[in-house]
């Protein structure tokens, strides 16, 4: 298939799917006389992986080492494990410190519930700040 069709089937773009290839996220694909790509069917399956393990948060560098890891015919469940454990970790810390931020504005915005201008000055700029 063709790169438009690969992109239409997979709902990326063409440009994505050149810079997937480029990264060897993709196998590179066989050339057409025309000098057009032409994928096989495997191509579909690849380019959901990949989004697949976006969607989970895993970067392009963590997909590929699954992919190197399926092509030297090992299953990759235990490093797939691992790196969805410390994605886990930093969502976790993420969660923290969020609510530590969502706790830290509150009390400003509880503080700024009845605005006082006149006591405030100007080298402060705004004392809920």
């Amino acid at each position: 298939m063709r790169i438009g069709q690969l992109a239409e089937a997979t709902g990326t773009t063409t440009k994505t799917l050149r810079f997937y290839e480029e990264s060897g996220l993709l196998p590179p694909a066989e050339r057409m006389a025309s000098g057009y790509r032409d994928y096989t069917d495997d191509a579909v399956g690849r380019v959901g992986f990949i989004h697949r393990g976006q969607a989970a948060g895993l970067t392009l560098a963590q997909i590929g080492q699954i992919l190197r890891i399926r092509e030297h015919g090992q299953p990759p469940c235990s490093h797939v494990r691992d790196l969805l454990g410390e994605r886990l970790r930093e969502l976790d810390a993420q969660i923290a410190e969020l609510l530590a931020l969502r706790e830290t504005i509150s009390q400003l915005h509880a503080q700024a519930a009845e605005p006082e201008p006149d006591t405030c000055s100007a080298d402060e700029v705004c004392r809920y700040i």
